[in-house]
């Protein structure tokens, strides 16, 4: 996020695509093999089997928790995933200054990785619920901002911390409501992150095509209202976990 995406993207101005995928390619098995010698294998101290593990699909705060991941990732991944195109097409940046605001984008994610663990260790709930309404301003500020590089600039700001603080607020609010298989609770997330990522590009791909590139927010918004929706009716169903939890 940091590196990567910018750099990428400047390869590609400066070559061509192909050689910016091969870079991408590159760095990729760089960290697969980093992966394999430097990463030391944990040994499993509680086995569950696999049933075990399944059966917390039985308990519906499992399946609204599912929902949360889906609809989160799919209200950030719309706009994320065409930032770029949001970039040259409404604020009218190219070259070396795209380059920079894809930059401030992955600094800004990593600041949001770290802010984002703080705000859940201190108070989960009100973090979780908050978060989406937070975001929808930012989107909303985007209209605003949009045309404009400077306070553009800005808005780039919020949306990387923002955009990471999505993914500790998902990842806790899944494992937490299957804390019994942590490793299979993980691995939904992973997955239904996935499918908000589908999701979210294909509705932001048809807006787009539809309404034109500065409305790829009003996707956005929609998942973020639902995603609200799903995280303060979980909140009613297992208040006590997680309040537990946040303390």
């Amino acid at each position: 996020m940091i590196l990567g995406v910018p750099i990428t993207n400047f390869i590609a101005n400066q070559t061509s695509v192909q050689m910016s995928i091969l870079f991408f390619a590159i760095v990729n098995i760089i960290a697969f093999l980093a992966t394999l010698i430097f990463v030391p294998s944990l040994p499993v101290n509680e086995r569950l089997s696999y049933g075990a593990q399944i059966s917390v699909l039985k308990k519906p705060i499992v399946w609204l928790a599912i929902a949360t991941v889906i609809f989160l990732n799919s209200g950030t991944s719309s706009i994320n995933t065409f930032i770029t195109e949001y970039l040259e097409t409404i604020t009218n940046i190219s070259g070396n200054t795209l380059t920079f605001a894809l930059f401030l984008l992955g600094v800004a994610s990593l600041i949001g990785a770290l802010l984002g663990g703080r705000m859940l260790s201190r108070n989960a709930v009100k973090t979780a619920i908050s978060f989406p309404i937070v975001l929808g301003i930012v989107h909303l500020l985007s209209f605003i901002t949009g045309k404009s590089i400077g306070p553009m600039m800005i808005t780039i700001l919020f949306w990387g911390i923002l955009f990471a603080i999505s993914n500790s607020v998902s990842q806790y609010w899944i494992t937490n409501a299957a804390p019994e298989a942590p490793d299979f609770a993980n691995g939904l997330f992973l997955s239904c992150g996935n499918i908000g990522v589908t999701i979210g590009t294909g509705i932001g791909g048809l807006i787009i095509s539809g309404m034109g590139t500065q409305y790829i927010v009003l996707g956005g918004l929609l998942f973020l209202l639902l995603g609200l929706a799903s995280i303060v009716l979980s909140r009613y169903m297992f208040s006590d976990r997680t309040e537990r939890a946040a303390i």
